[in-house]
């Protein structure tokens, strides 16, 4: 009875205790709304008949609350941390997808925080060097899609505890840190004005994490030249009159003055932008789409697609597959996923359907080259196509700002995570065989259903060929030209880097044939283009001198990727297929091959030589050699 009686009592103080903690979390939370500004999303915060935990954008397990998730509400005002520090468990914060300004906020102050989610806002300027200092929980910081400023604050990098770190889309310069994690699961730092040596430590990531950042060299990226970063030297013997700390005080001067007027002259575009902002931000609101996918993490290895958008005009997914009808967006926003990169033209994710397959979402910001009807048109042609190896497209969503791409999801990745060492698997001849061959058959399938476009693919790279549980290559991202904004095609796909396109601005129908043959390159060779990420002009000569540097290994019989296992049975026909990869890089359009001729060459080939003469790496001086000689006269 006494061990009743105690148990009673513990009973009534764990409710004592637990109860008050949510009537104080309730008043701290309707405090934290007072200081947001367009809050109409929050409307039933406040209501007690509901429960803390049925309110909008709270987290809570077992009715224990445990964040906030307060995304793609149109959101703007003051991110209060004083009051976020009055709430118990505050483990996860999100505000992804809403108009919130200014520096961020000292989220360090929130010591047990474990995941921040800070990315597509207005946040601006230089994050402070200690502002994570302390964060020893944090796993997940999403800080993309903003306006960040000045160096990655040290104290993100040394963070003992993080798994994902998202900074793409900012304006983050200088040289990257030594982070002291090395098993990201998520690791982004691409579209920023990063510089310098990529660290050793991250020489092994995706090298699209490091995209966009043209002042950056290392692996994986292409090797540095000289020491950049290296101080001047002060030899007196080769400077007999140089006088070192007063050189060096002059150039702090005229550093500290550009600086100076850089500040003034970015306040001066910053002030015009917040005005012409505010004027049209009444109609913005009104007539504002939400982003329609984001990525929230929890405590858990999967991210969720949170978004609830508002209805589009036709009614929310639109599926141009009948036998996959039985998807809805509801099934797609409460589905767990995993972001599997990011790009220039938006996020990938992982969807993993309770009741259902999984798929690949992605998202599209800069598809406003068309109008709504052309959109759905096009659409609908790409959901007719059928080929085994084609990705095949299974819904879209359309928005005002943004769309959605729903594809079936392909198991083995990506051509690139293997050929650049991530997946942990290393392909044979056979397989590199089977997969360039679907690449062929799938660009040959596109040239003979879109024989009104020059460029069917338009965007074909090693991280647009998945592979599926059979090794089976199948294209994605292919014929979007038409309904990308020109400017973003122009600047960030591929087969405007070709010669023609950064010549004469306009793309042939032999520049999807120039992408091949990169494909194929980097496919025999295991080298990565890493100028592929070099965006708008100079980047096909860069590609060019890429393909040189190749042709000048194969002179020492160096060109052809020593990892291929396997590789010894099929060398003549590897050669085979290098020279078709020149045939498809040759600089002038009259000597490139055509598509037919690259597929026909490409089927020709076998696993094992034949044993013909002149097919191996002792004769391949004199392709190489007819190959320079083409383009010294181009």
């Amino acid at each position: 009875m006494a061990h009743k009686v105690d148990c009673c009592c513990i009973l009534m103080v764990l409710i004592t205790w637990f109860l008050p903690s949510l009537a104080d979390n309730a008043q701290v939370l309707m405090n934290f709304k007072r200081f947001l500004s367009n809050a109409d999303a929050l409307n039933n915060w406040g209501n007690q008949s509901i429960g803390v935990c049925s309110w909008t954008g709270i987290l809570c397990f077992n009715q224990n609350f445990h964040g906030l998730r307060l995304e793609n509400m149109g959101l703007s005002g003051t991110v209060d941390v004083d009051t976020l520090l009055q709430l118990t468990n505050l483990n996860s914060f999100s505000v992804i997808n809403n108009n919130f300004e200014g520096p961020m906020p000292e989220f360090k102050k929130i010591v047990n925080l474990r995941a921040l989610f800070l990315s597509n806002n207005k946040f601006s300027g230089e994050i402070p060097d200690d502002a994570f200092e302390g964060m020893k929980r944090l796993k997940r910081a999403f800080l993309a899609e903003n306006g960040f400023t000045g160096h990655i604050p040290t104290s993100l990098a040394k963070l003992p505890n993080l798994l994902d770190v998202d900074i793409h889309g900012n304006s983050f310069e200088g040289n990257i840190p030594e982070f002291q994690q090395r098993d990201f699961r998520v690791f982004n730092l691409s579209y920023n004005k990063l510089e310098g040596q990529i660290p050793e430590s991250l020489s092994s990531k995706d090298p699209g994490s490091f995209a966009g950042n043209q002042g950056l060299c290392g692996k994986p990226l292409s090797p540095c030249i000289g020491s950049p970063t290296s101080p001047p030297s002060t030899d007196t013997d080769e400077h007999p009159n140089s006088h070192p700390e007063k050189e060096n005080k002059e150039k702090r001067v005229i550093l500290t003055v550009i600086v100076v007027v850089g500040v003034i002259v970015l306040a001066s575009i910053l002030a015009l932008l917040i005005i012409r902002y505010r004027r049209k931000k009444p109609e913005l609101v009104k007539d504002a789409q939400p982003q329609n996918v984001t990525a929230f993490s929890s405590e858990s290895k999967s991210i969720v697609l949170t978004t609830e958008p508002k209805k589009s005009e036709d009614g929310g997914l639109n599926f141009v597959r009948s036998e996959r009808e039985g998807i809805d967006m509801q099934d797609l926003l409460r589905a767990s996923a995993e972001v599997l990169g990011s790009g220039s033209f938006g996020s990938t994710y992982k969807a993993m359907l309770l009741n259902g397959p999984v798929v690949v979402v992605k998202r599209f910001k800069h598809m406003n080259n068309v109008g709504k009807k052309e959109f759905f048109e096009h659409m609908n042609r790409l959901g007719k196509l059928s080929h085994p190896n084609l990705l095949p497209l299974v819904a879209f969503y359309y928005g005002k700002e943004e769309k959605l791409l729903v594809h079936d999801f392909a198991e083995n990745g990506s051509l690139a995570s293997h050929l650049h060492g991530r997946s942990g698997v290393e392909l044979n001849w056979g397989t590199r065989l089977k997969i360039i061959k679907g690449v062929a058959r799938g660009l040959a399938y596109l040239y003979t259903e879109f024989p009104d476009q020059a460029l069917p693919h338009g965007h074909l790279k090693s991280s647009n060929v998945v592979l599926d549980g059979s090794f089976e290559a199948c294209l994605a991202e292919y014929g979007l030209v038409p309904v990308v904004e020109r400017s973003h095609a122009q600047q960030f796909m591929v087969a405007y880097k070709s010669p023609e396109a950064s010549q004469l601005e306009k793309p042939s129908e032999k520049s999807d044939v120039w992408c091949l043959g990169i494909l194929i390159l980097e496919l025999l060779t295991g080298k990565f283009p890493a100028n592929y990420l070099r965006h708008g002009k100079g980047a096909s000569e860069d590609l060019a001198a890429w393909v040189n540097s190749i042709v000048g290994e194969g002179w020492s019989g160096e060109v052809l990727d020593k990892g291929i296992p396997g590789r010894g049975s099929g060398e003549g026909e590897m050669v085979k297929l290098l020279r078709i990869g020149m045939g498809c890089c040759e600089w002038k359009l009259e000597n490139r091959w055509g598509w037919k001729e690259a597929v026909s060459k490409i089927e020709e080939l076998k696993e094992s030589d034949d044993g013909g003469e002149g097919d191996n790496l002792n004769s391949l001086s004199t392709s190489l050699d007819d190959f320079s000689l083409s383009r010294s006269t181009s």
